[in-house]
This record gives structure tokens, sequence and C-alpha cells, in this order.
């Protein structure tokens, strides 16, 4: 056999095929790239026996909801963004429309000033929506109640409006939408209804209070509300073009109907808007609105003990690893800090919790805003349990683990330490604002 024809025969690097597997290897893009020769390397590549095999975490994953969720930013299941999505991100396309044929209102929850996962696909709806004609493209009106601003000097918590796909803001800030406001909050949509008329209103359909307000808002304008939509396709048979997929009977039946005025959408219905940039220019309402409406007095939120909260509802997660060696320690840093304790399945193997603080896609599949990890590794089923979290802080001494390559702030120390010093910290800041509160007091 010639020379030639030996270079033809396909040669197998074991190694690089394990990198190639392994999403969260360090080398993981750059092998894939090698393999694949192309802007294609992150979907498929030539395998050892001629045939493409195909990347799947590439394309997707499956939600928590049992949903496919596409994810062009790079951000796979605890993998780190690639040098091509981060280039993406910084160059995305800026979308203005001066003129807008109608618009699509969208009333997030923001939950602590921010917007949620939830809302992001509400968005990515909305956008939908919006884009569906280029020749009359439309505007997404998001309309917020409070104040989504910190303290100090008033910088706003979210800035990435825009990036969420939000071309118009109508933002209420009077002191009679704090709390729980119905009838303001209603009022204040019907003003709106009546000086901008939207083509649809879409609000999320959770607990947290788009699911009220959303059919307060659909009484109030007379229209048939569809809950629990999860899916909106394009159909020329409708009167608006579009019919909503909604979940009836208890989860258990998919119902379809015309896409009505009113919306309210689960969460994972769309995906989040990746690749433009809008102008989230703010409106102001010609119409005065009408005061003291309030006839429910909000006396605020009662205060529940953080350790009662089930892992699957915390917004705060304080979780340990086998890493922890100070459980007082923890114990108390999870009192100071008012987390929900959470653990690996190493952790609750060895007994030092309870099975039911198991995270994990052996455990829980937890959400939380906030998900800090001392002592934990990183296996690939807890990685799986914490993807849809917003922020995760690892503490870890190991600067190599899979948990320090996932999160988006990691501590590289002695876990014991780390948590005495910032409960230390936490206790001193209490204590200065209790020392301010009694000065204005007397």
């Amino acid at each position: 056999m010639t020379g030639d024809v030996m270079t033809e025969i396909p040669r197998r690097d074991p190694r690089r095929e394990w990198i190639a597997r392994n999403r969260l290897h360090p080398d993981h893009d750059r092998v894939l790239a090698e393999l694949g020769q192309g802007s294609a390397a992150a979907i498929e590549w030539m395998g050892p026996h001629g045939v493409m095999r195909k990347n799947p975490h590439a394309a997707g994953f499956i939600g928590p909801n049992g949903l496919r969720r596409i994810d062009r930013s790079g951000l796979q299941q605890g993998g780190a963004p690639s040098a091509a999505a981060r280039g993406r991100q910084e160059s995305r396309r800026r979308v203005e429309i001066a003129s807008p044929a109608f618009l699509i209102a969208v009333v997030p929850e923001m939950s602590g000033g921010r917007l949620s996962h939830h809302d992001r696909d509400l968005l990515g709806l909305a956008r939908q929506l919006a884009d569906a004609d280029p020749e009359r493209p439309g505007a997404v009106l998001a309309v917020f109640f409070g104040s989504y601003k910190g303290e100090g000097e008033g910088e706003p918590k979210e800035r990435a409006l825009g990036e969420a796909g939000i071309d118009r803001l109508l933002h209420l800030t009077s002191d009679e939408y704090d709390g729980f406001a119905p009838q303001a909050r209603i009022a204040a949509l019907a003003a709106a209804e009546r000086e901008l008329s939207p083509r649809h209103w879409l609000l999320p359909d959770s607990p947290l209070g788009g699911a009220d307000l959303g059919r307060r808002l659909a009484v109030r304008l007379d229209e048939r509300a569809a809950t629990g939509v999860w899916q909106v396709e394009a159909d020329e048979t409708c009167m608006l073009g579009w019919r909503c997929t909604a979940r009836g009977a208890a989860g258990s039946l998919d119902i379809q109907r015309p896409l009505p005025r009113v919306a309210l959408v689960l969460a994972e219905c769309a995906e989040p808007v990746s690749e433009t940039l809008h102008a989230a220019e703010e409106l102001a309402l010609n119409i005065e609105l009408p005061a003291n409406l309030a006839r429910i007095e909000d006396l605020g939120q009662v205060a529940v003990d953080p350790g009662s909260v089930s892992l699957g509802e915390a917004e705060f997660i304080l979780s340990a690893g086998n890493g922890v060696s100070d459980w007082d320690g923890f114990h108390h840093a999870a009192r100071c800090l008012r987390a929900t304790e959470g653990a690996s399945r190493v952790a609750v193997d060895n007994g030092f919790m309870p099975r039911d603080r198991q995270v994990g896609a052996t455990g829980t599949w937890v959400t939380a805003r906030v998900y800090v990890a001392v002592g934990i590794s990183g296996a690939i089923q807890h990685l799986q349990g914490i993807q849809s979290c917003e922020k995760v802080v690892a503490i870890n001494s190991d600067p190599g683990c899979d948990m320090v390559k996932r999160a988006d702030l990691a501590v590289i120390a002695d876990a014991s330490e780390v948590l005495a010093a910032l409960v230390d910290l936490v206790e001193s800041r209490r204590s200065q604002a209790n020392r301010g509160e009694s000065r204005d007091a007397a």
C-alpha cells in the first residue's frame, strides 16, 4: 500500500475525542474547532469511523419543565462562553423602530428589581410577535411598576433592558403601585390600553403576581384570556394570525385556540432575545391616572424562616459539599445570611444533611437567583440541577474543579475561613444600620 493511500485512513486520537465529549474541559471549544474545521465546529465533527458525530449540548438542552431550550450565547449547562459567543454578545445588531405599526405590551414581574428568566422568555415571545412581518414591524412595550433602581445614586439594578428586546418602556413609579396594589395597577394598565391600544398583552402566568394581575386585566378589558400558554405559532386562519397552545386539566391536556389579546404565558414559552439590541425608549402617559384607588392596605412581607422554604422555591441557597469541615459554622452562616440550606449528594450520603436538602439531577432542580456552592467540586448531576440558577458563586480550595468553571464568581480559599469572614462582614453592616436607625429615631 502506498504512502498516499495510507494518509487517507482516518486516525483516532482518543484523548482529543474525550475532550470533545467533555464540555467542561478547558480545551473543549478548541478541540471542537479543530475537529469541525469551521464555524459549525460546536455542532458536528467527523467520528473515528467516518460518521458525522453531533454535539447535542451545542444545540440546546432540556429545561426543568421538559422543553428543549436553545442557547445561542454559549452558556451550556455549566460551560463557559466561547470566544465566538462573547464576540456575538459584543456585536449585537442594533434595532430602532421609529414608527411601529403596532405594540406588543409586556408586564414583567421584575422580582427583586431585575428581569427574571421568566420575564426574558416572555419578552422573547413578544419579540417573535412584533417581528413577524418585516415590512410592518411592531414594537415591544414593557410596563414596569415601582422602582427597579438601587439605593445610593439611583443606578438601575437592571441594565439589560435593551438587550432583553424592549423598544418602549412605560415606567410607573407612584407609591400607590408598591406592594399588593391590584386596583391601582389595573387602572394604570387600563389607561395604557386607552392611549396606546396594544395588539396583545402578555403577562407571566406565575404565583408571584403576574397570574393574578393578568386575570384582573382580562376582566377589565372584557377579554377571554388564555392561561398556561407555553407555545405560540403563526396561523393565517386566525384573526390576528397566531394560534396558542395552553395547558389545561391540571397540566394533562393541551388546548389550542387563536391567540387572544390577553395571554398569561408560562416560562420557556420562547427563546430569550440574544442577537439584537433595542432602544428601550421611555414613554409617558398623557392621561392623568386616578389616585387613591387602593382598598387593600399592604402591611409588607411576612418574615419566613429560610430553613422552612423548599429548595425548589428558594431564591438564595447556601449549599455545602464534601469540602465543608465546620458544619456548625456552615449552619451559622446560613442563619446569618438568611439563606436556604442545600447540599451535594456526598454531604447527604455522609449524613451531614437530610435527603430533602440534596441539590442536583438526583435530588432537587433549583432555580435560585443566587446559589453559593461551598466546598462542592461540581459533579455533572449537581451542575444539571443548578443550570437554571441566575448567579452561581463557588467557594473552593481547588481552582480546577468543575464548579469553579461553572461559577460566575469563584473564591479560591478555605471554605470555613471565607464563611467566617462573610459572617463578620454581614453582622458588622447590620449593627451599623441598626445604630443609624436608632439615631434617626432619636
